[in-house]
């Protein structure tokens, strides 16, 4: 028996030869010339792998009962066109009435190496063949197509063919959304083996840049959608020629503008009730949601203190130590840096009541002698002595001038609060009846030194009256008779100590009769 067996194949095998070349001719390239199979299709498992695959081949039916038999060869291009046996002539799961498998005998490497050629890119036919066993007569063909996309990987379908695609779009969250919201736009492409990009639109415009499809799907989040109706698409772009392009059904999608949160402000004053002049106050306010982001502009009757302070933590704070003698109303107004999201809102009034600070004084004793045609001013000691005056050429007043000794001003108290220097002079008399009134006094403060880390403004210049008499009161802002600012020290810039002094001009009515005169300027610190 094994003997007629052996006798049998050898001579099959010289007319499965024959067959094939008379059924195929020449073959030049397995894509052209390989005729589709007289029965039907083979399926190849898996359908994709490697050259080391040696995979099962499925018959799309049954063979002829004119056979016993099949057989399976490979034909391809260049040393593949003649065809190589894959699976020899067997019965082994042989039908004539149902689809059957047929195993793999070669892998395509082991055909390859065993002809000595090699895999090239490109299309192979399967070719399986129902054959009598005795004779080798072909009685059908079933027949498949692989395609290696490079020496060692193949696919059963056609990379070159043409894909046709259809891209689905769908949106989540549902809509409608708060603008802000992030939303993620994913793109489904059919079939999801097609390469390419996705185009996410808002209308005619683009949202972001195109993303790649993987696996059949792409997607994008975004979070600048405006409030408003939108009509959002996904174009799909095959990235290569033979791949179809497609675009998604438009989906409507709902965008409403956010709500803004309403707020709410509270402040709280330290000392609270009462402080004495220039005692360090701090305002502190709150604002609830603690997450509401802007700043707080404090007022003191309605009247903007300083600049807005930026909330940290949902709190800011404000302090001053120059707060007006006085009753205050301090109240603190949230200004959110998106109104779109949170409300303004203001603090309930918060009463304050600062009362004076005593404050230390000291004077200087100024006197001039007039002379009979003349005036005179003498100096002796302490006390700051002016020339005689001296008539002017139209004869309308006498005149003099002169500096006032250098006042000494020390400050070291805490809280550098600043301080203000302010002179007021008595009516010049002689002792008798006689007087020159002490708004024909004028001054023109300078200062003479201070430390670098003072910050002090001299006072403005007052003039001197036209020789007013006795009793007349001098005009708005004219005359030392009232109080006048010689220095002012700014918060924080006071401590330390500075030299002022001031520049001294008398008006003499040219009634004065001859005499000294002596007034009184009192200078006071606080």
């Amino acid at each position: 028996m094994k003997r007629s067996f052996v006798r049998r194949f050898a001579v099959g095998a010289a007319v499965v030869g024959t067959a094939l070349a008379a059924m195929f001719g020449s073959v030049a390239t397995a894509s052209a010339d390989v005729p589709p199979g007289t029965l039907g299709t083979v399926t190849l498992n898996p359908a994709t792998g490697l050259d080391t695959t040696a995979g099962v081949a499925t018959t799309s039916a049954g063979c002829p009962d004119t056979s016993d038999a099949y057989n399976m060869y490979v034909f391809g291009s260049g040393a593949w066109s003649g065809g190589f046996i894959v699976t020899t002539t067997t019965s082994v799961n042989f039908s004539t009435t149902s689809a059957f498998p047929i195993a793999m005998g070669l892998s395509m490497k082991d055909i390859a190496i065993d002809h000595a050629t090699t895999i090239t890119p490109g299309r192979y036919d399967l070719v399986a063949q129902c054959v009598d066993s005795f004779t080798l007569d072909v009685k059908g063909t079933f027949t498949q197509a692989i395609y290696f996309t490079d020496a060692t990987h193949y696919q059963s379908t056609d990379p070159a063919a043409p894909v046709t695609t259809t891209t689905a779009l769908s949106v989540s969250p549902a809509s409608p959304v708060t603008a802000g919201a992030p939303v993620t736009l994913t793109a489904t492409v059919t079939p999801a083996s097609a390469g390419g990009t996705v185009q996410f639109k808002d209308g005619a415009a683009n949202l972001g840049n195109p993303v790649a499809v993987n696996n059949g799907t792409a997607a994008l989040t975004t979070s600048a959608l405006t409030a408003g109706s939108h009509s959002l698409t996904a174009v799909f772009t095959g990235g290569s020629p033979n791949v179809s392009g497609s675009t998604s059904s438009a989906v409507t999608y709902q965008v409403n503008a956010p709500v803004a949160t309403p707020t709410t402000t509270a402040l709280s004053v330290t000392p609270s009730g009462t402080a004495t002049q220039y005692t360090s106050v701090t305002l502190n306010a709150s604002v609830s949601p603690a997450g509401a982001a802007g700043s707080i502009q404090f007022t003191d009757g309605g009247a903007n203190l300083g600049n807005p302070v930026a909330l940290a933590g949902g709190t800011a704070s404000f302090t001053s130590a120059t707060l007006s003698v006085g009753a205050h109303t301090f109240t603190a107004k949230f200004v959110p840096v998106n109104s779109a999201a949170y409300l303004a809102s203001e603090s309930a009034g918060v009463p304050l009541t600062v009362t004076a600070f005593a404050g230390v004084a000291t004077s200087e004793n100024i006197t001039t002698t007039v002379t009979a045609g003349e005036l005179l001013i003498s100096v002796a000691n302490s006390n700051v002595t002016l020339p005689s005056p001296v008539m002017l050429p139209d004869a309308s007043m006498l005149q003099t001038a002169g500096n006032l000794n250098p006042v000494t001003v020390t400050d070291t108290r805490a809280g550098n609060p600043g301080w203000n220097v302010s002179g007021q002079a008595t009516d010049f008399g002689d002792g008798a009846s006689h007087a020159i009134n002490a708004g024909n006094l004028g001054w023109t403060p300078s200062i003479v030194d201070k430390l670098a880390a003072q910050n002090i403004t001299a006072g403005p210049a007052v003039n001197p009256a036209a020789a007013i008499a006795p009793g007349t009161a001098a005009p708005a802002g004219v005359g030392l008779a009232g109080s006048r600012t010689l220095a002012t020290a700014a918060a924080n810039g006071g401590n330390g100590t500075a030299h002022l002094t001031a520049g001294l001009s008398l008006n003499v009515p040219t009634s004065a009769v001859a005499g000294t005169y002596t007034s009184v300027l009192t200078l006071t610190a606080i």
